[in-house]
């Protein structure tokens, strides 16, 4: 009997033991199985980083793009509000107040000024040193836009061929170094002068 239960003893011991390697291999072997997933995690997570990154660059990109205007170099023309420009060689003539009321001009507001010695659709007599103190008003003449003139304008051909424009057929000219709406070549010489308009030769005035 007592044999008996010493072999029992001895069987339950080698058990237990037997038990206690299985189940620490085995816990082992879980832990090992635990650590690999978590190292396989731990390699997945660089990808899902990756990803990540990517998809953040590739939003970014596309907010960019969206905010992004296109540039149009060929930018419209400021408007000119319906006004055509006359072509190059036209002079513009106008209506102006001066010192001595409304005159003949330029648009540019040069007053403009007749020559007693020159005769109706006669050529220019105020040539040489004359004209460069009495420069000759050349171009094509137009009326301004918002002038009625009670004469006519015309064309004589100058010194040199220039064509000097004439009002009721009598050449025109400007004094040379005149601020803009003076009239301080009128009278001078008692050969020059203006070319007395009035208000009423203005539209609208």
């Amino acid at each position: 009997m007592r044999k008996s239960g010493w072999a029992a003893a001895t069987g339950i011991g080698s058990l237990v033991l037997l038990l206690a390697a299985c189940g620490g291999s085995s816990g082992s072997t879980a832990a090992g199985s635990g650590s690999a997933p978590a190292s396989s995690g731990s390699s997945g997570s660089a990808p899902a980083s990756s990803a990540t990154v990517a998809a953040t660059a590739t939003k970014n990109a596309a907010s960019s793009t969206a905010s992004a205007k296109p540039h149009n170099s060929a930018q419209p023309q400021a408007s000119t509000g319906g006004v055509t420009f006359p072509p190059v060689g036209t002079t513009v003539m106008v209506v102006q107040h001066s010192s001595v009321g409304y005159v003949l001009a330029e648009a540019n507001g040069s007053v403009v000024y007749t020559y007693d010695k020159d005769t109706k659709g006669g050529a220019p007599t105020c040539t040489g040193s004359c004209a460069a103190a009495w420069p000759p008003v050349t171009g094509t003449p137009k009326a301004g836009p918002a002038d009625t003139f009670p004469g006519t304008f015309g064309v004589v051909k100058g010194a040199g061929g220039v064509e000097q424009i004439t009002y009721n057929g009598l050449p025109l000219y400007t004094f040379k170094g005149a601020k803009p709406l003076s009239a301080a070549g009128n009278g001078v010489g008692g050969v020059w002068h203006v070319v007395p308009l009035s208000a009423s030769d203005i539209s609208g005035a």
